[in-house]
């Protein structure tokens, strides 16, 4: 599934691509009211593009909005316009004057009510790549909780946007093990994992892929470069960082992965704005 980075990077890329325009909504689908955005011609005002976590919400003329979450499958292609035909299971087409985007395969695409879309956001965590973003809601869940911390990264109700990857990545930075009680996580280390996770998304949003590694530079075409190049656990069978054994357990139903040696089941120093720097 897409991670916070992704949505974050196409909600600029699709603004700056359609932002402002009148553009063609379809849905050759057929899964996607299209018809209740545009006028007789087909066409409707797309004034802003905003992501929140892993859900995408375009806002539109008359304060229509659609609420795009992409789930495991959901993708984007994007094409200049004209485009070429697009395939029948296109759930919605965007049209506009020098580029087209076309979604397949979302979880949710839905025409959503501004009371709805606050619905879905007030559920949702603080997101790291906003602004907007109050991580002492976050700090404080954490403090009072016996949930792992692994878990708790990975609730999309208590923070939104990290997954899996980031979760591996942010812990193994840290020295943290998925298993510690969130309770039991100092406050000062609880900062920096904050701080970590941001600086981590927005590489993230730069690079268009997960990096974590220090002083590596992504050549092109960035899909050629191995994942673990760009990771330290994630999926890897040895630690990028000591040569040890990486291990995969199972936690809350999502496989984990960590080192038994950079992150032994413990309560990790109090020091950590060291580890903080650890990331780019």
């Amino acid at each position: 599934m897409p991670e916070g980075h992704t949505i974050h990077r196409a909600a600029r890329d699709h603004l700056r691509d359609l932002g402002g325009q009148r553009v063609v909504v379809t849905s050759p689908q057929g899964r996607f009211d299209a018809d209740v955005l545009v006028d007789a011609s087909g066409r409707a005002h797309l004034q802003h593009v905003e992501a929140y976590g892993k859900h995408l919400f375009y806002v539109f003329e008359s304060e229509r909005i659609v609420h795009v979450h992409l789930g495991l499958f959901g993708k984007f292609y994007r094409r200049r316009s004209p485009a070429s035909p697009p395939r029948s299971s296109t759930r919605m087409r965007l049209e506009g004057e020098a580029m087209t985007i076309d979604l397949v395969g979302p979880t949710a695409c839905d025409v959503v009510t501004p009371e709805q879309m606050q619905a879905i956001t007030a559920r949702l965590g603080p997101d790291p790549l906003r602004a907007d973003a109050k991580p002492r809601r976050f700090y404080a869940y954490v403090a009072r909780s016996k949930t792992p911390i692994g878990a708790i990264l990975m609730d999309q109700s208590r923070i939104c946007g990290v997954g899996n990857v980031y979760r591996a990545e942010v812990l193994h930075l840290l020295g943290i093990h998925p298993d510690l009680p969130g309770s039991s996580t100092p406050p000062a280390t609880v900062r920096a994992m904050w701080r970590l996770i941001v600086g981590l998304l927005r590489r993230g949003v730069e690079e268009k892929r997960i990096v974590t590694t220090r002083g590596l530079v992504l050549a092109k075409p960035r899909e050629r470069v191995p994942r673990s190049d760009s990771t330290h656990v994630y999926r890897r069978r040895t630690c990028r960082t000591c040569q040890g054994v990486v291990l995969t357990y199972i936690l809350r139903a999502r496989a984990v992965h960590y080192c038994s040696t950079c992150q032994p089941l413990g309560a990790p120093s109090e020091d950590a704005d060291s580890a903080a720097a650890l990331g780019p």
